[in-house]
């Protein structure tokens, strides 16, 4: 009996092959993906199939074979043997293949994303508590409303992600989403907590990140369906509250850049922690390239004690050196451990006076 491989259709065809200890990869969709930086078909060499989880192509060996080339999906197997020869005739190539556990999708592009987030976050509210929380830390009523901050939800989140379907909105490869056991769409079942939009420099949403509710470590998480079937990683994105200026603050986490915004005016550049500095680079040549020349470092002011932080400070130091950016660092009150805190107590008490 005849069997080819979803390797021999791949090399007859001259398709992207995976890097090495990898059978399930992702290639540009010839259906869906206009961009060539977009790679939503999957193929998996294990199982012998690709599927695309944007537009939904999918098949085995010879569907792979007809797609490409225009073949009768019926003739394929006679056009094979006539390219190849048959196939205990072929000599292969060894593949050190691992298969990965869940299938996941490459990272949808920034448009995609801030479209999804931004119609997600519009079909959900804000609980008081975390309405009563937030103003708490000196945003008004407008800045809440403004900044776009939502509860998690807790139950529908299948519903919901068939109304952004419905909407015309592609949830593959936006981080947080996810196919289900039967193959349906849904959004990542979190702890309750605050999602808190992160946003690039021109006000796209990136990501998501969840100011969980009772936990004492890792407060802040990111929204992430990395490992569930065509879920997606998300990355340390930078996030950017206020308009670009000539200086400005860089501080850690999105919540806290945007309520020292709102408290002072000033300009807030967020890493997610001051180890997390992957991002950092590419956003900083782009905001150098429209005119930021100073950096005000304000990180918590445990810096100075905790060596774990200490070390990842030094690093940005020498990165914002090497780049050529006049820079300095904010003190206040060590009672209060950010600055956004010692803001607000300042003006609180500036209020009673």
């Amino acid at each position: 009996m005849e069997i080819f491989h979803m390797w021999d259709i791949v090399s007859l065809l001259g398709l992207p092959v995976p890097t090495a200890g990898r059978s399930s990869y992702y290639i540009q969709c010839p259906c869906c993906d206009e961009n060539p930086r977009e790679k939503h078909l999957n193929i998996n060499l294990k199982k012998e199939v690709f599927r695309c989880p944007r537009c939904g192509i999918s098949g085995g060996i010879f569907d792979l074979y007809a797609l490409y080339t225009g073949a009768s999906r019926d003739k394929v197997r006679k056009e094979l043997v006539e390219r190849i020869g048959p196939p205990e005739l072929m000599v292969r190539p060894k593949k050190n293949i691992v298969e990965k556990q869940k299938e996941e999708c490459p990272l949808a592009d920034i448009e995609s994303r801030n479209s999804v987030y931004t119609a997600l976050l519009d079909k959900l509210s804000l609980a008081a508590d975390h309405k009563e929380n937030l103003m708490n830390r000196g945003l008004t009523e407008q800045d809440v409303e403004l900044l776009e901050y939502k509860t998690t939800p807790v139950v529908g989140m299948s519903a919901i992600a068939k109304q952004l379907q419905s909407d015309g909105l592609h949830l593959a490869g936006v981080p947080g989403f996810y196919r289900d056991k039967s193959g349906a769409w849904t959004f990542i079942h979190e702890k309750r907590g605050i999602l808190i939009p992160v946003r690039d420099r021109i006000g796209r949403i990136q990501g998501l990140q969840i100011r969980r509710d009772n936990v004492s470590r890792r407060k802040f998480r990111w929204v992430s369906s990395t490992e569930m079937e065509d879920g997606c990683r998300a990355e340390g994105w930078t996030h950017l509250a206020g308009a670009l200026q000539s200086t400005m603050l860089l501080t850690e986490g999105p919540m806290k850049a945007d309520v020292i915004h709102a408290l002072t005016g000033m300009t807030v550049l967020a890493v997610p922690g001051v180890n997390s500095l992957t991002q950092l680079q590419m956003t900083l040549e782009d905001l150098r390239n429209e005119g930021l020349l100073e950096i005000k470092t304000a990180f918590d002011m445990d810096f100075a004690t905790n060596h774990h932080v200490q070390n990842g400070y030094n690093s940005l130091l020498q990165l914002l050196g090497n780049m050529g950016f006049t820079f300095g660092t904010y003190l206040w009150d060590p009672r209060y451990k950010g600055l956004d805190d010692y803001i607000w107590e300042c003006c609180l008490q500036r209020q009673t006076q």
